[in-house]
Formats: C-alpha cells, sequence, structure tokens
C-alpha cells in the first residue's frame, strides 16, 4: 500500500465508565491483507501485536509473492479496542493469515459475535478458508476490500460479490486499513448487520 499512515494512540484511553454492552469481533483473511494495520489504526488503545520478524523458517510455507515487501507477520492474534459510542465496545482481535498458524482460527471464534474479512482482490483465493471456517461456525460476517495503492485492476463490488459466491444478504464494503474512520466504518456495518439479524430473529419468534 502507499504512504498513508495509521492514527496510533500515543496514550492509554481509559474504557468510559458507561460502556456496559461488549462485543468480541476477530478480523480475519490472507496473509499479508491488512488485518494488523486495521486492527492497530482503529484502536483506542496502543494494541497488542504478536507480530515476528520473517526468517528463513516461512521460506517456501509462507506465500509472500504479492507482499513481497512484507518482513513482519503475526504469529498469534492482534488485540485492540475501540468504543463505538457510549455504550458500546468492541474488542478486536486479529487472526493470523499463514496456512500454518489456521489451527488458531477456530478458539479465536469462541465468544465471537461477528467478524470481518478482509480480502486483497489480488489475491481473493485467499479468502476462501476464512469464509469457510465463519460459515461452519454459523458466525455472521461481513467482508471488506483493502484496496491496494498497486492493485492495477480494480473489481467492482459486484464481480468480488460474484468470485466469492457470496449470498447477498453478506454485507460487502470498500475500506483503506491504514485509515481510522475507514476502519471504524466497517466495524460499524458489522454492528448494523448484527443489529438487522437480531431484529430478523426476534420478528420469527
Amino acid at each position: 500500500m502507499g504512504s498513508a499512515t495509521s492514527e496510533l494512540p500515543s496514550h492509554r484511553t481509559p474504557l468510559n465508565d458507561t460502556a456496559e454492552t461488549g462485543l468480541k469481533i476477530v478480523v480475519v483473511g490472507g496473509f499479508g491483507v491488512g488485518k494488523t494495520t486495521l486492527v492497530r489504526s482503529v484502536s483506542e488503545i496502543r494494541p497488542l501485536n504478536t507480530e515476528e520478524v520473517m526468517t528463513q523458517a516461512g521460506v517456501g510455507v509462507d506465500e509472500t509473492g504479492a507482499v513481497a515487501e512484507k518482513t513482519t507477520t503475526t504469529v498469534a492474534f492482534d488485540f485492540g479496542r475501540i468504543s463505538l459510542n457510549d455504550r458500546m465496545v468492541l474488542y478486536l482481535f486479529g487472526a493470523p493469515g499463514q496456512q500454518r498458524f489456521w489451527f488458531l482460527w477456530d478458539r479465536l471464534f469462541s465468544g465471537t459475535l461477528g467478524a470481518v474479512v478482509l480480502v486483497d482482490t489480488r489475491r481473493m483465493d485467499d479468502s476462501w478458508y476464512a469464509i469457510d471456517r465463519l460459515e461452519h461456525h454459523r458466525t455472521p460476517f461481513v467482508v471488506a476490500v483493502n484496496r491496494f495503492d498497486d492493485d492495477g485492476v480494480r473489481h467492482s463490488l459486484d464481480e468480488i460479490r460474484q468470485a466469492l459466491a457470496l449470498p447477498a444478504h453478506v454485507p460487502m464494503v470498500d475500506c483503506d486499513a491504514r485509515v481510522r474512520q475507514s476502519g471504524k466504518d466497517v466495524l460499524l456495518t458489522l454492528v448494523n448487520h448484527l443489529h438487522d439479524m437480531a431484529i430478523a430473529q426476534e420478528a420469527t419468534l
């Protein structure tokens, strides 16, 4: 991606005394798609990262073709927090993207109310596993297309939806994981999706 920068918090922001609803959200997607960047850009506290420098051990294991400039990788999970309003707080967990760490995903999904699937249109095949696992766990999710500056072909959201075989009820949005407001808009899309699903479920009772 280009030179845009995330708005990293310089100090710890205390949790509002009026906060009464905490939602666990997981951010998933392929290797190097921008999960750590998204958590880092929206978190109101300095996020917990488990990034390590990539070594020779990953050669031939981690597919770095489209992200050749990437030098670090998440080996467990990222954690951040964002208050959407005075009452609602999201706890964000960014899942590792490499296949050798996928065994951690099912544990991260425990207690999760919803998820964000980040998609890099240069490597859309990397999104299949994330979508498959979320559907397996029946975890509601939205798809956010992280637009990279060097993506020469700008596919429309409808084209991406078709390529991923996503049903019409799954929300899709464009985003720039480096920009706090863009990441926040993605999370609001997910929260609104969860709310709409809850209302629809109540209507059937």
